[in-house]
């Protein structure tokens, strides 16, 4: 072991005995965990002995950030209700920083609520606790209590977001993070005029909180949302929502850059703006080879940078800027449509105003165009050149093979249900298996050596029966529940591969990789097939994400470095995720406080 890895290796030891020294201060304790019904998760734990870890070449600036949580009063579609927010707005803050730079985010939480916050797409080289996701790498922030996160943005560059990550406080506290290249290193696209975010969401008029609480009570799929919204505005296209409208202002024979981010708990999206083409040059903060389109398609989760050049001259024209669902499934879902304007700048000299302007509209496919949605995720490229090369794993030490299942649950005694019967709740699961959260984190439970009764790691590498997948549904649609993790050593290639099926309806399930970034090598239709399929697989130049769908009635293959030590975790995003789990109001880990004092020495 070199002099470098001796003293990162040392000083991760050191971290580890001053975190459990203050746990024991604390008075941790572990409880059993209640089966939750309705979420899947994989949690995945990477070991390590001496590893040679990545270390910033260039040592960026520390920024930092405060985000209270507290309630503001909201008025949309001419419902006007309390909601929890980050420093009273909605959407929340821009946080801003380029790659190699240091953040220090304090959460003060000032609302009854306990809240999380997960930075969806950070990598946390070495900073697993400051991820967020609820009960898996830390504990929740209680009603007056604080948390520091605190970590270190490493090769990475481009658009990410922020968000809740426990029950569904996500509808409202959410915001856009932008990671600008070094200082000095330029885009590997032309330098665009301006950048602006575009954020997607929903807006219930009623509380969420109240919504997924009902879902969870009687087993029954939650209320779909009242609008969609364009950084927290429906639009014109809703009833009382004209003046709540985003506007887009460009000028003639400019670019754009667009900062796509799908932030909507429930629903792909295909997103398009009437008479422009735009340009894909990044996802989920990856630069990709550019390809041109009129219609992107972007899953809960995921983020998209587009280039928007505009008309030569003024059109004498306004053009509606349009998102609305891709829909699988059986399930209820909001059809509606939100929208913004394009609107040019008039000239000094113009006649016109912008009210008597025609406003034209995008024609966006339909509802369920599974064939636009396979082909505009195929096109997708890493750019994998010498400055940004595709790392694909080329052999595979450990393979998985998933399906990804909508079953049920037995609804409680003496209770009547509101799932595919009355007497089942709905159920989803990995292989299988619906993931029960637990009351203390585990990734703390780990560390402080007192996991034994809080998780098991038998998660299974493999469905436990084998049937037509998409074929004819097997009679028993019952799921199993537990805390079940999969341990991998460290720089272990993974392949994955996760499979739809036909148990109560094919649909698409958007899933999301904690602490990593995976390659998309393969997809299609139909059941997998391990003896022809990989024959087809891109080892080239393949789309790096964070983020991906799997196919209704198909599957994807994904291959990761397991490079990053600690827990991470695969999950579906809404419907069925851990973002729809409900944990009654001030319910936490026993007597837990958030570690301030070790926060400054878990970065690299």
């Amino acid at each position: 072991m070199n002099p470098q890895s001796r003293s990162q290796f040392s000083s991760l030891l050191n971290f580890t005995k001053r975190k459990k020294e203050r746990q024991r201060e604390m008075g941790a304790s572990l409880l059993p965990s209640p089966p939750i019904v309705g979420a899947f998760l994989f949690v995945l734990f990477t070991f390590f002995v001496f590893p040679e870890l990545a270390i910033a070449k260039d040592v960026g600036i520390t920024r930092h950030y405060k985000f209270n949580i507290k309630l503001q009063n909201v008025t949309r579609l001419c419902h006007t209700k309390s909601i929890v927010t980050v420093n009273g707005q909605f959407p929340g803050p821009r946080i801003v920083a380029r790659e190699g730079d240091r953040v220090v985010i304090k959460v003060v939480n000032h609302v009854q609520n306990n809240i999380s916050i997960h930075w969806h797409g950070i990598r946390q080289l070495q900073t697993g606790w400051a991820d967020g996701p609820a009960y898996v790498t830390q504990c929740p922030i209680q009603t007056g209590q604080t948390y520091m996160y605190n970590f270190t943005i490493v090769g990475q560059r481009g658009t990410l977001f922020w968000h809740a990550h426990i029950s569904w406080l996500r509808s409202t506290v959410y915001g856009p993070m932008v990671i600008l290249p070094k200082r000095h290193t330029p885009y590997p696209f032309a330098k665009p005029y301006k950048e602006v975010p575009i954020i997607f969401g929903e807006w219930w008029n009623v509380d969420t909180e109240a919504v997924i609480s009902q879902a969870l009570q009687t087993g029954g799929g939650p209320n779909v949302s009242d609008s969609y919204t364009i950084n927290g505005l429906p639009g014109p296209l809703y009833n009382c929502s004209e003046k709540d409208t985003f506007k887009l202002k460009v000028k003639p024979g400019k670019t754009y850059l667009l900062r796509l981010i799908n932030a909507a708990l429930n629903d792909e999206l295909f997103f398009s703006i009437a008479n422009h083409t735009l340009t894909v040059v990044e996802a989920d903060a990856i630069y990709v080879k550019p390809f041109e389109t009129e219609t992107i398609l972007i899953t809960p989760g995921q983020t998209t940078n587009v280039l928007l050049k505009t008309k030569p001259y003024f059109p004498n024209a306004n053009f509606l800027m349009a998102a609305r669902p891709y829909v699988t499934g059986q399930g209820t879902f909001d059809n509606s449509s939100t929208a913004g304007i394009l609107q040019y700048e008039l000239p000094s000299n113009s006649p016109s105003s912008i009210r008597m302007l025609k406003l034209f509209k995008p024609a966006l496919p339909p509802l369920n165009d599974t064939s636009f949605a396979s082909n505009f995720s195929k096109r997708l490229r890493s750019l994998g050149n010498a400055q940004f090369p595709a790392n694909v794993p080329q052999t595979v030490d450990k393979r998985f093979f998933f399906t990804v299942s909508l079953g049920t649950s037995p609804c409680p005694q003496n209770r009547t249900c509101q799932g595919p019967t009355n007497s089942t709740k709905f159920a989803a699961s990995l292989n299988n298996v619906s993931f029960a959260m637990p009351t203390t984190a585990l990734l703390q439970a780990h560390f402080l050596g007192q996991s034994n009764g809080l998780y098991t790691t038998d998660f299974p590498n493999n469905p436990p029966s084998r049937f037509n997948y998409t074929g004819t549904p097997p009679n028993n649609t019952m799921v199993g529940n537990g805390t079940k993790v999969e341990v991998l050593p460290f720089n272990t290639s993974v392949e994955l591969v996760m499979q739809d099926t036909s148990i109560l309806g094919a649909e698409s399930h958007p899933v999301h990789l904690h602490g990593f970034n995976f390659f998309v090598v393969g997809q299609g239709f139909g059941n997998y097939d391990p003896n022809k399929d990989p024959a087809n697989f891109n080892l080239v130049d393949p789309a790096e994400r964070n983020t991906i769908g799997v196919p209704s009635g198909g599957w994807v293959a994904i291959r990761f470095l397991a490079d990053n030590p600690g827990g991470g975790m695969v999950h579906a995003l809404p419907p069925g995720s851990p973002h729809q789990l409900g944990f009654e109001d001030g319910v936490g880990c026993p007597r837990w406080k958030a570690p301030q004092s070790e926060a400054a020495s878990s970065t690299v």
